[in-house]
């Protein structure tokens, strides 16, 4: 999945759908342990088929939200569609199973207390929970909090003029309740507990700043992350995927020469995982161009192009911008010419803008000054000036002061205006 190629990708779905058949029951979880109980199955039978049921479930679903996304990177209409009724699918057994193993929980605990008392015990009606241990029950809980959680943390962040419309459908949205189940999930001892701590430290390092969910603060949710990765860093020493998040923390933190020493040494250690080297070359070159060394930024963003999947066109445009910036604008043209060629996917907004912003120079050749504009504009949108240093701050302004062409004079005007807010000089950010 991770390769974002489509012979790979159908083989994924295909392996998916295998699994999925396989784990397949038609049976609820709670009826059949109430049917086996009154057939007088033995106990321990019993017990085991239970969780073995719900283990079953809590896989379907695993499957079929995967298979969603599978279907969401097709970005047509019908695939939204048919992705959007898997989800459905996914989250109806999800909630199920997540209440079901409260609900076991709960009487294993109640069951525990009324071993002291026999009385109490004679009057409960409940279904049995013997023969299930504690552990295999923390560890179900674990495993249903992953998808649960998930679900709970994506919906929320859907913009509010479609959250209710969402809502509607039957998706819920509680951001506390979703990081809540991915915290359970992540000390628990199921084999996803490793994903739900990848998915916390994706959603404070990545996910909070880009969107900004907490407004312009971008240091909120550092704290947390790093608490994780202190906690996390003995178990995975060596991990690069742990190191890249180390270095999200530092970018976020202003450090960026740090940020690039954790990056390297993440794509140093991601030798034999491409998907990997590849996220730890996109965050390389963003940081090459946060301190505006733009043929490193160059270098990353051209293997990118060259070797990934994933929207060759908007690397791309980034590889031409970048190589322009270093005053190589003859070579800039030719790889602004290939934007127009790679573009594939005529919904994706980033390949749009892409084509749109490239196109001039596929026509007329670019200048130095004007792609470092264009270098400035990328960060400015995709919320980086915030992590550049002061003196770096400046440069851009003094590099935007240098652009007369007058076409351009209102993008200048706007990103002059957004240094400045960030150099803290407010009043002169008006006037631009």
């Amino acid at each position: 999945m991770m390769t974002f190629e489509e012979e790979k990708m159908q083989i994924a779905s295909d392996d998916l759908k295998i699994t999925e058949k396989l784990c397949e029951n038609d049976e609820g979880v709670i009826e059949t342990i109430k049917n086996k109980i009154k057939k007088n199955v033995d106990v321990r039978k019993s017990a085991q088929s239970m969780v073995d049921r719900l283990q079953r479930q809590i896989i379907i679903a695993d499957c079929q939200v995967y298979l969603a996304v599978l279907s969401f990177v097709k970005q047509e209409l019908s695939a939204y569609i048919k992705g959007g009724w898997i989800l459905r699918k996914a989250w109806k057994i999800y909630n199920k199973c997540y209440v079901d193993i409260n609900s076991l929980q709960e009487m294993y605990q109640k069951k525990l207390s009324q071993e002291s008392s026999p009385s109490d015990a004679a009057n409960d009606n409940h279904i049995s929970v013997e023969g299930v241990t504690e552990e295999a029950l923390n560890r179900l809980k674990g495993a249903v909090s992953f998808g649960y959680g998930l679900f709970h943390l994506c919906i929320s962040m859907v913009p509010p003029n479609l959250l209710k419309i969402i809502n509607l459908l039957g998706f819920p949205g509680d951001r506390l309740q979703g990081l809540s189940s991915l915290v359970y999930a992540s000390e628990s001892k199921d084999m996803k507990a490793p994903l739900a701590t990848l998915s916390l430290l994706w959603y404070h390092t990545v996910v909070r700043p880009f969107f900004a969910l907490d407004g312009s603060d971008n240091q909120a949710g550092l704290k947390e992350a790093k608490e994780i990765l202190h906690k996390k860093e003995a178990a995975y020493p060596n991990s690069s995927l742990f190191m890249f998040f180390k270095g999200r923390v530092q970018r976020l933190e202003c450090q960026i020469n740090s940020a690039l020493t954790s990056f390297h040494t993440a794509l140093e250690l991601a030798t034999e995982q491409r998907e990997i080297q590849h996220v730890c070359l996109y965050e390389i070159g963003w940081c090459s161009m946060i301190e505006l060394n733009f043929k490193d930024a160059f270098r990353s963003f051209e293997r990118l192009k060259n070797e990934s999947r994933w929207s060759q066109c908007y690397y791309a445009y980034l590889t031409a911008v970048c190589q322009g910036a270093t005053g190589e604008v003859d070579g800039a043209q030719e790889v602004f010419r290939d934007v127009q060629k790679l573009f594939k996917r005529k919904n994706n907004q980033i390949e749009q803008f892409s084509v749109k912003k490239g196109d001039r120079f596929r026509k007329q050749k670019p200048t130095k000054q004007l792609c470092v504009l264009a270098a400035i504009e990328v960060l400015y949108l995709w919320k980086a000036l915030p992590n550049c240093s002061f003196s770096n701050l400046q440069h851009m302004s003094q590099a935007c002061h240098e652009v007369v062409d007058p076409t351009v004079v209102g993008l200048r005007n706007l990103l002059l205006g957004a240094i400045h807010k960030c150099l803290g000089n407010v009043e002169d950010a008006v006037q631009f």
